[in-house]
């Protein structure tokens, strides 16, 4: 077989979602302050569409605006401080560059893998895998 030929056989293997071109749309957090605290209604939302434990990604988004929080029973997420929506997207948007979009080819299908003491994304549309400096 020549090189064109393997390659149309190979791109018949691939799963469809790999050649689909349209845009990720990351969800803007819902939420309010309420008293001296903010609250965020959609979190659980945001980290099951980025594929993530919404704890790791909210321990990333606290470190990074410098403020206490807790995810509550009720699925809501309530900061200790006021902070503004713009820069909690803000925050949400680095965890997803580092630890939810392929380096390779900018999508969102990935996943994270633990080999020894090292973690690896592993991107699950291209199978480009990259090692991140920690799980968080």
């Amino acid at each position: 077989m020549d090189y064109k030929k393997l390659l149309k056989e190979i791109r018949k293997e691939l799963p469809e979602s790999v050649f689909e071109k349209e845009r990720f749309e990351l969800p803007k957090v819902r939420g309010h302050i309420q008293g001296n605290r903010t609250v965020i209604s959609n979190f659980l939302q945001i980290a099951s569409i980025l594929g993530r434990e919404p704890e790791s990604m909210l321990k990333y988004v606290l470190r990074g605006l410098a403020t206490p929080g807790e995810i509550k029973k009720s699925g809501s997420v309530i900061m200790g401080t006021k902070v503004p929506a713009s820069r909690i997207n803000e925050k949400i948007m680095q965890y997803a560059n580092d630890f939810v979009f392929c380096s390779e080819c900018g999508k969102p299908d990935t996943k994270i893998e633990k080999e020894k003491n090292i973690f690896f994304i592993k991107c699950m549309a291209c199978g480009a895998k990259h090692s991140v400096k920690s799980k968080i």
